[in-house]
């Protein structure tokens, strides 16, 4: 039985690649953060107690700022494969605690490839790259774009890149980086713009909310369906070599787009519910991202199914649904019709 262990697999990405990696017969174990409130709530549907015989998904406490801890982890799990995607994830909040996210995005990752290395692991690492990390180059940005970070989250996230290809050219450690763009589901942190307005959407259409405050409306990103994009990790992982590949849909969209769906999907106006709050303008703002993922279709097969408005209504529809509202209904429609089961949470 394979064994993976996952950083942030409370997070959005690591609870769908706990399911795909359970669906393929691992065994996984995800490190979690001790807080005094349960934060389990995306994983909650697939954990068994550890009592239980068969139980294969395994928690344990750790912190990306504890080296040694991370050094005692690795080297009592041994697994066969690390999906490194914890970290402060949010870009906007870089701007306001840059240090703390140097340490827990940056530094973190030199942690655990460093205790990867003492302990003699053979593990496959995985680095979850972020397509921030382009910030002003302009689109289309693929694998040879040169980095031009915006923000204290893109200048972490480059200097983990650079230390993941770095322990794979010292050490010969099968380490690839994952650059990511924009990948939002019903499971997206609700501080996320994305999330943010499927949440409002469906509050306003419940009658408990009226207005949404936003920032900037004119910034365009790749977006794609988080579910389909851990595939992709996973697929990174199974190439015969460490590598680094670019994953997105090839498509930008604003966030004013964004609006227009969502709220057109529920029959309302957006102009009639959104006002603009400069505190959500960041410092420095990355303007267009757009993927060039042509290499991943090449080399790993990976192509997305969701396109841009089929996510806007799989979410506005979970969320309905979590609103105690009966959501239009294309958005479960829509992934079963591109074969994602919709049984439990979406």
């Amino acid at each position: 039985m394979p064994k993976a262990l996952i950083t942030g697999i409370t997070g959005q990405d690591g609870s769908y690649l706990a399911e795909l990696l359970l669906s393929k017969g691992y065994e996984v174990h995800g490190v979690i953060r001790r807080a005094s409130t349960f934060n389990t709530g995306r994983i909650d549907h697939i954990y068994v107690d550890p009592h239980v015989a068969g139980a294969r998904l395994l928690l344990h406490y750790g912190d990306l700022a504890d080296s040694g801890q991370m050094t005692n982890l690795i080297y009592n799990v041994q697994p066969d494969e690390i999906y490194h995607l914890g970290a402060q994830s949010h870009v906007r909040v870089s701007f306001d605690i840059p240090e703390y996210t140097g340490d827990v995005t940056g530094l973190g990752t030199t942690r655990i490839l460093e205790a990867l290395r003492r302990s003699n692991g053979k593990a496959r690492y995985y680095q979850a790259s972020s397509s921030e990390m382009f910030g002003a180059s302009p689109p289309p940005q693929n694998e040879k774009t040169p980095f031009y970070p915006r923000s204290p989250y893109g200048a972490a996230k480059v200097y983990s890149y650079w230390v993941a290809v770095n322990y794979r050219e010292a050490y010969g450690m099968f380490a690839s980086n994952g650059v990511l763009f924009n990948h939002e589901s019903p499971r997206r942190g609700e501080t996320f713009v994305t999330r943010k307005i499927t949440r409002a959407v469906a509050a306003i259409r419940g009658g408990r909310q009226k207005e949404l405050f936003l920032g900037n409306l004119d910034a365009r990103r790749d977006w794609g369906f988080a579910r389909e994009y851990v595939e992709a990790m996973w697929r990174i992982l199974q190439h015969d070599r460490g590598d680094d590949f670019v994953v997105g849909t090839g498509e930008s969209h604003s966030v004013k787009e964004f609006l227009e769906e969502a709220f057109a999907y529920v029959g309302l106006d957006w102009k009639e519910h959104v006002k603009i709050d400069p505190r959500y303008f960041r410092p420095t703002e990355v303007e267009s991202l757009i993927a060039d993922a042509s290499r991943a279709r090449t080399v790993l097969g990976w192509e997305p199914k969701i396109a841009f408005r089929e996510l806007v209504r799989i979410m506005v529809d979970a969320d309905m649904e979590e609103e105690g509202l009966v959501p239009p209904g294309e958005g479960r429609k829509i992934l079963e019709a591109k074969g994602f089961p919709t049984a439990g949470k979406l």
